[in-house]
């Protein structure tokens, strides 16, 4: 249950604080008052929880479902966490925790590959990257934290689809689907073909799919039974990453760095 105080109409933000905004508050506490292990709430429920009348939290309700911070369930008139509150709480872990578990293995694989290998984190239909390492070979293109890449099109993008469990992925799919327009069919093959590569090998491959002169291979972090995912890629330039060099030798070599660095997670560092 939780107890924190509830903001009401009659109750002021603290000493009347003009910067204080309370719209935010009160969005904030109805995220708050999910408690663990109750999946779904509806807006009399947490109106009585956080003391917010009703009419305003079906207004939050609504914003925070379309901004993906909640998911609403039609059958039940309920919602329930969105995938949102979890890419920024495990945003805020990772700063704190999986990038600096992560990077001297990714430094060490970038190094002996002469490529670039970065830790993504969805974001809409995007990547960010979280961290990135490069090697002393020839770079086309320097990414490095904070890098937005496309998700349908780049390995990273798809070994993270990959990643999710299945109901989640069709409905990033759908998502993906509504966001390309005409283009998603072919799109869409391509994200198919990268599900059969993870299933064959493992890992994914985009090899000129979203730079020409770009190729490069990824595998899912999966987290917490797949509560959170990550992914993390090794790619350069196309003319040094031939097919096989990335199905016979980055693709094996990431797949076990990735095990390496969930097998440090587990035990804490």
């Amino acid at each position: 249950m939780n107890e924190s105080a509830p903001l009401d109409d009659e109750q002021a933000p603290p000493a009347k604080d003009r910067n204080f905004v309370t719209a935010l508050a009160r969005g904030l506490e109805l995220l708050r008052a999910f408690g663990a292990g109750e999946e779904y709430l509806g807006n009399a429920e947490l109106s009585s929880r956080t003391g917010i009348p009703r009419p305003t939290v079906s207004r939050l309700t609504y914003t925070l479902t379309q901004l993906g911070y909640l998911k609403h369930n039609t059958r039940l008139e309920k919602y329930r966490l969105g995938p949102g509150i979890l890419a920024l709480g495990y945003r805020f872990l990772a700063s704190q925790g999986i990038r600096e578990i992560a990077r001297p293995f990714m430094q060490q694989l970038a190094e002996s590959t002469d490529c670039n290998v970065s830790l993504g984190a969805a974001d809409k239909t995007s990547m960010v990257y979280i961290e990135s390492c490069h090697g002393n070979g020839p770079l086309i293109m320097r990414l490095d934290v904070g890098s937005r890449l496309p998700m349908a099109t780049t390995a990273i993008g798809r070994a993270w689809l990959c990643g999710l469990p299945a109901d989640r992925r069709e409905a990033m799919l759908a998502e993906l689907a509504e966001a390309h327009g005409g283009e998603w069919p072919a799109l869409e093959a391509g994200i198919r073909r990268s599900q059969d590569e993870y299933e064959r090998y493992g890992f994914c491959l985009s090899e000129g799919d979203w730079q020409s002169q770009i190729s490069a291979v990824a595998t899912p972090l999966i987290l917490e039974d797949g509560a959170e995912v990550m992914a993390i890629n090794c790619g350069g330039a196309s003319h040094r990453l031939s097919h096989r060099i990335m199905v016979e030798n980055l693709g094996p070599r990431l797949k076990d760095m990735a095990k390496q660095i969930l097998g440090e997670l587990q035990h804490g560092g």
